[in-house]
């Protein structure tokens, strides 16, 4: 039997708390996926772009009267792994202010797109399950990205002839978005994660230990992003891909920092969370549990975007075991209290 700490909140308090106090653009407002229709080369823009330099190209999007309308866009590749190892790597844009004003992009500056590694089987399903994550640590935390699914026809412009892909792909608002909701700043530099709001930390590592995944530092800034707000260091997670939850067939245990992990695989969890007050882990077990109902009608809802049953429930049964985990005493102890970081 568990013994938890009563608290006045709880994170579903804290989404109620968020949806009604913090400004969300209306390209994130909704939860319906979003038509887009994006054209350029994807040999030119991979040789051509990089962290600093970008290409022009336009896209076109579905309107809500059904109508398309389209804008002008700087666009480059990101990303480390799928932009080496992928057909289609993730990309980053940049639009004009004088494009987006007035448009359902309006307020967006920035964003990333998120395409589906290749077009093998189950490849449209690694990216939902993916968006799930972000989807899931919106429940875990106030402090989160804003994610849209979209249905892409991409055409891939070659010499000879262009080729035309149709795939799921994730939008992502910029961090600079995270932080101005909070009235905070995006911090750059590398920062200990002992010297991060505990409570946040937490969360967050309870998060990754959730969705198995081992491929971030909060230290490195790999994988996560850091926002100062009211005074607190607070990480924000991203790129869900290497996890268990999404089970890529291109998955890879992490290597973070040349460190080697104890598991064979991805869907072996690690819980990589430092030590912190007991009280505090204490806390944020008692979030995740109450939440648990919460967590898995998110998944659920998305049940419809799956195109294979299979993938769909394997991603619940890989959730639901652990909350398995959290409400038993003596699996809690050995997997999570057992595995605490103090270095």
């Amino acid at each position: 039997m568990l013994n938890f700490i009563t608290l006045n909140w709880t994170l579903a308090q804290n989404s109620e708390k968020e949806a009604d106090t913090i400004k969300v653009s209306k390209l994130f407002r909704t939860d319906e996926n979003l038509e887009l229709k994006l054209t350029f080369s994807r040999k030119e823009l991979k040789k051509e772009t990089n962290d600093s330099t970008y290409s022009v190209t336009r896209f076109a999007y579905k309107t809500k009267d059904g109508s398309w309308d389209s804008l002008t866009t700087e666009i480059r590749v990101r990303g480390n792994y799928r932009l080496k190892k992928c057909t289609f790597p993730p990309l980053k844009l940049k639009i004009p202010k004088a494009e987006r004003k007035g448009t359902l992009f309006s307020g967006n500056k920035k964003l990333k797109i998120v395409f589906p590694c290749s077009t093998l089987g189950g490849s449209n399903d690694y990216v939902v399950k993916e968006f799930v994550a972000y989807k899931l640590y919106e429940i875990a935390s106030p402090y989160h990205y804003k994610v849209r699914l979209a249905d892409i026809l991409f055409e891939d412009q070659k010499e000879k002839k262009a080729k035309t892909y149709e795939f799921k792909g994730i939008i992502i608002e910029d961090i600079e978005k995270v932080a101005d909701r909070f009235e905070g700043k995006v911090i750059k530099r590398g920062i200990h994660p002992l010297n991060m709001d505990d409570l946040s930390s937490v969360q967050n590592a309870f998060f990754q230990y959730m969705i198995g995944n081992t491929d971030y530092s909060t230290s490195g800034q790999h994988n996560e992003k850091l926002i100062y707000v009211d005074k607190k260091i607070i990480p924000v997670p991203f790129d869900f891909d290497m996890s268990g939850l999404v089970n890529t067939n291109y998955s890879v245990v992490s290597q973070v920092g040349g460190e080697s992990l104890p598991i064979e695989s991805v869907t072996e969890r690690l819980y990589r969370g430092f030590e912190r007050d007991a009280k505090v882990i204490s806390i944020v077990r008692q979030q995740y549990v109450t939440n648990e109902k919460e967590f898995l009608n998110v998944l659920n809802s998305f049940k419809d975007q799956f195109e294979s049953q299979r993938a769909f429930e394997e991603a619940r049964d890989f959730i639901q075991s652990f909350f398995d985990i959290l409400k038993d005493d003596q699996k809690f102890d050995k997997y999570i209290m057992g595995k605490l970081r103090t270095d």
